[in-house]
């Protein structure tokens, strides 16, 4: 597999990331999903404030190939969006795990985050 997984991260089946940072976690799309939705060129970010259940659509990114939902790993809520993305969608295209982080979210229930994949799980599901 040619794409990046980095360690640290927790990770879904279905392609997004989570970096937990104490009470909160920051979330994003795989290097493996920008590169198999291509060039990306709308994010619809949610609202700040809006609570999420685990496995709920959190936003939708669309790109020259499909339109994408992408949905929230763990229950929360929303604390800070991406804005930058707003503007230049394509920074998750160049950077999936750095500047292209789609959410930051208020961690509800702590034990969610334990039916995550770690690196190596994500990497076999992934193939």
């Amino acid at each position: 597999m040619a794409e990046e997984v980095r360690d640290g991260l927790r990770y879904t089946e279905k392609h997004e990331w989570l970096k937990i940072k104490g009470d909160t976690a920051i979330m994003g799309i795989t290097d493996y999903a920008q590169a198999e939705l291509t060039d990306i060129v709308f994010v619809e970010l949610p609202e700040i404030g809006k609570e999420i259940k685990k496995e709920e659509e959190l936003c939708v990114v669309e790109s020259v190939k499909s339109v994408s939902e992408i949905y929230s790993p763990i229950s929360g809520k929303v604390v800070k969006v991406n804005k930058k993305l707003e503007d230049s969608p394509e920074i998750i295209n160049e950077s999936p795990y750095d500047d292209g982080w789609i959410v930051e979210l208020e961690i509800k229930d702590k034990s969610e985050i334990e039916s995550l994949l770690d690196a190596e799980s994500y990497k076999k599901t992934s193939k």
